[in-house]
């Protein structure tokens, strides 16, 4: 059976999957830039963040942030993170699939790593919780790795969608 390329698409169906990634990372790079906002990349912000405590502050746009997610807090953060990556992966892995660029090991790492990453990333998030602020090196790399494969997933599909030309 003959492979099938993001590059041989049709050109209508190559522009709506090229928008629909565009699309999708403008939400991927908002939660970073929140992530940010709320923690300013910092690994003691980011851990003060899920070791329990009862200061809550008042955050731009009214939203009332505690300074640290309660228990429920997180189970919900945890369990609407794992569930949305969930499909954005499933998404932009099920495009990327289809690239002519990189094949065989690299390919597999790409379309399986963010999903590890995503349990290792917000398990990591209860082990600071509950065992210690040290795991939130674990968080850091894996969340590193995650955001990684998906830029560069999309970067390739997107260059094979638009810019990569028929032979």
């Amino acid at each position: 059976m003959k492979e099938i390329y993001l590059f041989q698409l049709n050109d209508g169906l190559k522009k709506f999957l090229s928008i629909f990634l565009i699309v999708l990372t403008i939400g991927v790079s908002l939660g970073i830039v929140f992530l940010f906002h709320s923690t300013s990349f910092d690994k003691e912000k980011t851990a003060n963040r899920l070791i329990e405590n009862s200061e809550n502050v008042e955050e731009d746009f009214g939203i009332n942030e505690s300074k640290s997610k309660s228990t429920g807090e997180l189970l919900m953060t945890t369990h609407n993170h794992i569930i949305g990556f969930s499909f954005i992966f499933f998404f932009a892995g099920g495009i990327f699939y289809f690239n002519s660029l990189i094949k065989g090991f690299w390919k597999m790492f790409l379309l399986i790593e963010p999903l590890i990453s995503i349990v290792v990333s917000f398990g990591s998030m209860w082990a600071v919780r509950y065992f210690g602020a040290e795991f939130i090196y674990l968080t850091i790399i894996s969340a590193i790795l995650m955001y990684s494969s998906f830029y560069i997933m999309v970067g390739i599909s997107i260059f094979d969608l638009l810019l990569k030309r028929r032979a």
